[in-house]
């Protein structure tokens, strides 16, 4: 790597680590645990993302309680049995030269559901039936996630406070994993974004009522965390930056405002994502265009002085380049597009950086592209096996 080197692949020291690139696999949950234990499904699933040349390989939301579960598939954490499942995981992902992070979470009022190909909706007496019970879920409120939801469990003072010590012990467990990150999901209305946003707190106590109070357990749990993890490794914060319920709920200028206070706490980077706190945040950002989501990723870092993470229909090569180039965020992380393609970063490269060839990719496999491109090429097809440009 050179001054030539497109941003988007030089190195990029944080804390006291250094990325070997600007992308990031973003969390996406899987629904594949076996009562919460990490399986060779997660193995390789996770593998082909660090084989594909991603800088930092993230895990879907890995829950601190088993009532914080979303689904009967979600991964695990309120134990040390999960430990050596997980740590095969970022064995593999290190052997490959990446980083490998966690996001540590809870459901809160969207617990006990069903997977989204199964319906999504609340488990049923017939998922009973299945070995699949539902649960009481909980919240900072009693206020169901919909009308056929159950009604949650309000925590009480000491429960939240059992809670936040949950999430430090969560953290412990990820660092004997051997995770280099965490981060903390507070986006997409479960339990942390439902106890930010109005919409979903209606509590009147130190955990309720205005912005600043809304903000405690979000910052509580941000101070256990980072008292846990290890000074030299990176914590990231996910956040919606809006979340869906419009003036009533959480905005861009509450997000501007915790910013600042979870950089104090010892936040590294801001992931930057949106709605989600009255339905699927796919669903609503669906129809909102490429990169949707770029803006609040500047928003954080220039206007809070606050690193930042953007996410949300980044698709292409030259479009990811672009944001990290014009300082909008530091970190792109790709979701569903590296879902359709494992070897995006790796393609990516190619497309920035046409002389890189195949030398980046891991010596089993790029032996045999480059020799295949080398015979490709003498009928005029790039590498890719398309027709070379004219």
């Amino acid at each position: 790597m050179n001054t030539d080197t497109p941003l988007l692949f030089r190195p990029m020291p944080l804390r006291g680590l250094t990325l070997p690139n600007r992308l990031v696999l973003a969390p996406m949950m899987q629904y594949r645990a076996e009562n919460g234990f990490a399986t060779d499904w997660h193995l390789a699933h996770y593998g082909k993302f660090a084989l594909g040349g991603f800088g930092v390989v993230m895990t879907e939301v890995v829950s601190v309680e088993k009532a914080g579960r979303i689904t009967h598939g979600d991964l695990g954490l309120w134990s040390d049995e999960f430990i050596p499942g997980l740590k095969r995981v970022t064995d593999f992902i290190h052997s490959q030269g990446a980083l490998a992070a966690i996001q540590i979470g809870h459901s809160g009022r969207k617990a006990s559901s069903q997977r989204v190909w199964e319906g999504g909706g609340p488990l049923t007496a017939a998922d009973a039936a299945n070995g699949e019970a539902p649960w009481t879920p909980r919240g900072p409120s009693d206020l169901p996630y919909g009308p056929e939801f159950p009604k949650p469990h309000a925590l009480t003072i000491p429960e939240i406070e059992e809670l936040i010590i949950k999430f430090g012990e969560a953290v412990a467990r990820a660092d004997r994993a051997g995770f280099d990150i965490v981060e903390i999901h507070g986006a997409h209305g479960y339990l942390i974004s439902s106890f930010l946003s109005p919409v979903t707190n209606n509590r009147q106590d130190a955990y309720g009522g205005d912005l600043s109070r809304r903000m405690k357990f979000a910052l509580d749990v941000t101070t256990a965390i980072r008292a846990n993890w290890p000074s030299h490794k990176p914590l990231f914060f996910r956040i919606s930056i809006e979340d869906g319920a419009g003036k009533e709920g959480w905005s861009l200028e509450d997000s501007l405002a915790i910013a600042p206070l979870l950089a104090e706490r010892g936040v590294d980077i801001i992931d930057c994502s949106s709605g989600g706190i009255n339905g699927s945040p796919t669903v609503q950002n669906s129809i909102k265009g490429l990169g949707y989501q770029v803006p609040y990723a500047e928003q954080i870092k220039n206007a809070a002085k606050v690193p930042s993470m953007a996410v949300g229909l980044i698709l292409y090569p030259q479009q990811a380049e672009d944001v990290v180039q014009s300082g909008q965020s530091d970190l792109i992380a790709v979701g569903r597009q590296a879902l359709y393609d494992p070897f995006w970063p790796l393609h990516a490269l190619q497309a920035l950086a046409p002389d890189a060839t195949f030398k980046h990719w891991n010596e089993s496999s790029g032996w045999w592209l480059q020799r295949r491109a080398n015979a490709i090429a003498k009928f005029g097809l790039a590498p890719s096996g398309e027709p070379l440009p004219k």
